[in-house]
């Protein structure tokens, strides 16, 4: 208490204000969310944001074990961001597995102790709701432990327009064949100003958000992304953190919440300079304020480096994902930091240690497999631990 009066007697007003409300457990408000992007100093931001994930979680730092399948990287939508998917004219580039192709990937890790199987990619007619029933029915017969997290929002409303079904129906039957939990791409900005600027083709932002509804009115949980760095401004920030935190309240089906960091290379929008890391933990920040209601903020460590992602853990992250294998292209493909990424569980864990929190693997629903307390760790590996790669969000 003491830190926090000295810390509240040196600010502005505003500052103080929204300083007294985070310490009493209040809602920020969205002029609150705008201050801080606007004239909010970063280590103020995170003081705050470094408090309140403390308060949630102490030292824990969260990371899994997934594998991740990219059906095709061929796609009808042409997005101003991406540099990662080929246009249906350009194919020849890319590549589109078969379902037999698909299974031959998920085969390849039957002696590895994965929990996660990730699939998310481009869009295509053939991937249709046929094609996913059969898919995911097929997974959990040949390994009914594996947990499936696939496809956005963007997928699920083509295949489901494609098919003449309801999104009720359409989610219905995903989960029947298979579907446990959805990741959080395809967000983007949900703002109509910019959306129809970067991702005009796509799913609205109304519509991402009903698809998600729908799913945690069936039970399901789900992940969120914003997509940030690039035309958007601080309002535009505020009213995508402020329907996803609308949403949550009504549904409480969100687990996690990943700022993902615009990448300008070889995509239709690379004469926008990058954002500073300044801006990028400051972003981090202030998701992890603003949404009072999500337990987990993530960093995706490939997408900002091993060094940012370190820092983030003090500016309100919980979460690095996992070990990153070259089985990820998305990232790579758009100039991130790490390219044909890779950490063993070990280097992890060190990354984590190394500033000063307690590394813990989760589940996708962040039950606990492995907490690597002191005891536990050793710098040249583990005793009695097989390590192995592991992908994405």
């Amino acid at each position: 208490m003491e830190l926090q009066n000295e810390i509240l007697e040196d600010l502005s007003p505003e500052a103080q204000r929204i300083a007294e409300k985070v310490y009493s457990d209040q809602r920020i408000s969205d002029e609150d969310c705008h201050y801080l992007y606007e004239k909010g100093d970063l280590s103020f931001a995170g003081t705050l944001a470094n408090y309140i994930r403390e308060k949630k979680h102490g030292d824990k730092t969260y990371f899994n074990r997934n594998f991740h399948v990219e059906p095709t990287n061929v796609c009808i939508y042409s997005c101003s961001f991406c540099s990662y998917s080929r246009l249906i004219k350009a194919r020849d580039q890319g590549w589109e597995y078969s379902h037999d192709e698909i299974m031959e990937i998920i085969r390849k890790y039957d002696d590895q102790p994965v929990t996660e199987v990730h699939i998310v990619g481009g869009v295509l007619p053939q991937y249709d709701v046929s094609f996913y029933e059969r898919l995911f029915r097929e997974i959990k017969q040949h390994r009914p432990d594996l947990h499936v997290k696939a496809l956005t929002p963007v997928e699920y409303h083509y295949i489901f327009k494609k098919e003449k079904i309801s999104y009720e129906e359409g989610m219905r039957r995903m989960k029947e064949a298979g579907l446990d939990s959805m990741p959080g791409g395809g967000a983007e900005i949900f703002h109509p100003e910019v959306r129809a600027q970067i991702a005009g083709d796509k799913c609205t932002g109304d519509q991402w958000l009903r698809i998600h509804e729908i799913w945690h009115e069936l039970g399901g949980r789900s992940n969120a992304t914003m997509l940030y760095g690039h035309i958007e401004k601080a309002e535009h920030r505020v009213d995508h953190l402020r329907q996803l935190r609308m949403l949550q309240d009504k549904s409480q089906g969100f687990q996690t919440f990943i700022p993902l960091k615009f990448r300008n290379k070889d995509n239709e929008m690379s004469h926008l300079a990058e954002v500073s890391v300044i801006e990028d933990l400051k972003n981090y920040a202030i998701s992890r304020i603003y949404l009072d209601n999500f337990d987990h903020i993530k960093a995706y460590w490939p997408m900002i480096g091993r060094t940012v992602a370190q820092l983030s853990l003090a500016f309100g992250v919980d979460d690095l994902d996992g070990t990153i294998d070259d089985t990820t292209k998305i990232y790579s493909m758009a100039g991130s930091e790490e390219q044909n990424p890779s950490l063993s569980t070990a280097q992890l864990v060190k990354l984590i240690r190394a500033v000063n929190r307690t590394p813990v693997e989760r589940d996708t629903l962040y039950n606990v497999v492995n907490d690597f307390s002191e005891e536990d760790f050793e710098d040249d590996g583990f005793r009695g631990y097989i390590d192995l790669p592991v992908v994405n969000q």
